[in-house]
């Protein structure tokens, strides 16, 4: 054998630590002609689905895995500091200040890879402390399918053989060697060139040797190049709020975390050619993999029905509601092949679905918008209660909706009174159970103009260099900064807009350090958010379909994975947005009724009779009123003068990013 695995891979979703962008990564590994990598991030599972996706598209096998932290022998539940040595081995003792250990695991099969997510959620859940951390307990309870290692420095073995610990450390390899099973755990080995690997590499070996622990050699990549060791400097920098030249700075030592060759990893380990052999016998063995499945939330149906069923006598129940003297043929129609349309892609339940929290919002009279985007050109939303809409009234296109000869999943925009949106969120929690329903996570990047000023401020610059550069980035289309790659790229769509900015790079050097260093940094992931209005809902527990995370703040339920994999998983997304014009229309409404004594009813009035309105729609005066109160909105408005419904259903349509692309 002359190839080699890396399976200790840190990638961009190790936020902030990891400067491998998966897309390069997996391009390099391909470039050595490398059979497998792995993804090892630090305790979280975010990008498993990206990294699968990708990897199985340019034909290399992806492995999926965790740099998972582990509890220094106590509890999951104990959130205190652990010190295993004398104040004068601080520096080698416990990670995190005496809070967590590490350890490297990988899923062998997609039995192992649920296991994981278990266990990444868990950690999360019910071990947090610092960071996400596992126990004995949740390893030994989910092992099956999964191979771990001891892992880097800071793991239990090597933190213990540091403080001279020898019988400790062996009796820790044992313990993880019961809990995974004889053929299931390694002894990782590391070789960086630095002294904290090498004082205890004798003594690891000799552990090895006395527990037959096979080998495992690995690099423990941080970035994808040698030549990238410097942008991960500063991105550790941009972490810490250091500066390169700050002697105390948070950093790696050394420039060796790179994806290395198989010859260099070989060479490396020449002594231990089975430690490098390991890596390819585990690629081997590694066989994951993703499915979409049917995992739509199921509505609760009276006995004798299903969802199709009963969704259509909602639907019919709905037309008689709307139309007491009864729906014209068109009606009738557009409603029969809606059901026919939806019952055929498998859509029933998910009406349902919406409808009831809708009617649940309305009946505890919250207030709820009468219908956003395209899910207003359907019949059955109208029927149902969805929308407020009449569809044909307005000429509006089912298709755009749902359409059969392109399947997706159906996205229902629903608004709510942002002060009661959490009320119908913890509605449908608990209906469908609390372990069924989270919101969705979404990854923050490191933008253009960031990019600039955070390194100005690694290299210790002034303020003012990134600023300088920030000024001289043409301005953005649509809310969109030019890449800093696209400055030079003469192909580039956008290359001579930002000559000034290269004139600047070509004159200081000092702009062209910072630039170069943003470069490095520009679109790695900073920081994880939570989606403004993204529910997820699913007929199985999250847990056994995903990895999920607990917002420390409020204990809220987070996705793991963000939108993209949900969909292609089968798993949906419902958007509850709050919004604050809802909140001050029915704030309006009771100030009415208080002042005047009568109920004024909104969807009652007629939409085309109040002059007044429209004159002041016409002069532009709409600051605060939703999506028409833009400064270029409003010089629309001046331009086209509304008269009626329709002219604003046609500025609002004019006004966004289709038209606008095309000069219109």
């Amino acid at each position: 054998m002359d190839s080699f695995a890396h399976l200790h891979v840190h990638s961009e979703y190790s936020m902030l630590d990891g400067a491998a962008r998966v897309g390069p990564l997996l391009d390099a590994a391909v470039a050595e002609n490398m059979p497998a990598i792995a993804i090892t991030d630090h305790g979280n599972m975010f990008g498993a689905y990206d990294f699968w996706k990708t990897a199985t598209a340019k034909g290399i096998k992806p492995i999926i895995g965790i740099e998972a932290y582990i509890t220094p022998g106590t509890p999951r539940s104990d959130k205190s500091r652990v010190r295993w040595g004398s104040a004068s081995q601080a520096d080698d003792d416990v990670s995190g200040g005496g809070a967590y250990t590490h350890m490297t695991m990988l899923a062998e099969s997609n039995v192992g890879l649920h296991n994981l997510f278990r266990l990444s959620s868990l950690a999360s859940i019910e071990g947090f402390y610092f960071k996400p951390r596992m126990d004995r307990e949740l390893l030994a309870k989910y092992a099956k399918g999964v191979i771990a290692t001891t892992g880097c420095v800071g793991g239990e073995v090597q933190t213990r053989l540091r403080l001279g610990q020898y019988a400790e450390a062996k009796k820790a390899a044992a313990d993880f060697q019961d809990i995974f099973g004889k053929e299931n755990f390694y002894a990782e080995v590391m070789d960086h060139g630095i002294d904290i690997e090498r004082r205890t590499m004798t003594e690891l070996m000799r552990l090895a040797r006395e527990l037959d622990l096979p080998l495992l050699a690995s690099n423990d990549l941080h970035y994808t190049h040698a030549h990238d060791a410097t942008a991960h400097a500063a991105l550790l920098c941009v972490q810490s709020a250091s500066t390169l030249d700050d002697p105390n700075r948070f950093k790696l030592d050394g420039d060796e975390f790179y994806l290395k060759s198989a010859a260099q990893m070989r060479e490396l380990f020449r002594d231990t050619p089975d430690a490098c052999d390991n890596t390819l016998l585990i690629a081997q063995r590694c066989e994951v993999s993703f499915e979409k499945r049917d995992l739509m939330p199921r509505f609760p149906v009276p006995e004798g029905e299903t969802e199709a069923s009963w969704f259509e006598k909602e639907v019919a129940a709905g037309l008689r509601r709307r139309f007491p003297n009864g729906p014209s043929e068109a009606h009738l129609a557009q409603a029969k092949y809606e059901v026919d349309v939806i019952s055929q892609m498998g859509f029933p339940g998910y009406f349902l679905v919406v409808a009831d929290f809708i009617a649940w919002a309305k009946a505890q009279g919250i207030r709820v918008g009468p219908g956003r985007g395209s899910a207003a050109g359907s019949m059955a939303s109208f029927a149902m209660g969805i929308t407020e809409l009449d569809p044909l009234a307005h000429g509006l296109i089912f298709e755009r909706f749902l359409n059969p000869e392109r399947v997706s999943m159906p996205d229902v925009d629903v608004d709510f009174d942002d002060r009661r949106r959490p009320e119908v969120i913890r509605y449908v929690t608990e209906k469908y159970g609390d372990d069924r329903v989270a919101q969705i996570v979404t990854y923050g990047t490191i933008k253009a103009k960031q990019a600039l000023k955070d390194s100005a401020r690694v290299l210790g610059m002034p303020y003012s260099v990134g600023e300088k550069l920030t000024k001289a980035m043409p301005p953005p289309i649509m809310g969109k900064d030019i890449s800093l790659g696209d400055v030079h790229n003469k192909e580039a769509e956008r290359y001579k807009e930002a000559a000034d900015l290269r004139a600047i790079l070509d004159t200081d050097a000092e702009a062209a350090k910072v630039f170069e260093t943003a470069l490095g940094i520009e679109n790695l992931k900073r920081q994880w958010g939570v989606h403004a209005a993204g529910v997820l809902m699913s007929a199985e527990p999250l847990i056994d379909v995903l990895p999920i995370m607990k917002r420390e703040d409020d204990g809220a339920i987070i996705t793991q994975f963000d939108q993209p994999p949900l969909e292609d998983l089968g798993l949906l997304k419902m958007d509850f947005l709050g919004l604050r014009n809802l909140t001050v229309i029915e704030d309006a409404l009771r100030m009415i009724e208080a002042n005047t004594g009568t109920p004024l009813k909104i969807e009652e009035l007629d939409l085309n009779a109040d002059q007044k309105t429209y004159e002041l729609l016409a002069r532009g005066e709409t600051l605060g009123v939703f999506q028409l109160d833009g400064g270029p909105m409003r010089s629309l408005l001046k331009q086209l003068k509304p008269t009626n419904f329709e002219d604003i259903s046609a500025v609002i349509a004019l006004y966004r990013p289709g038209p606008m692309g095309m000069n219109s």
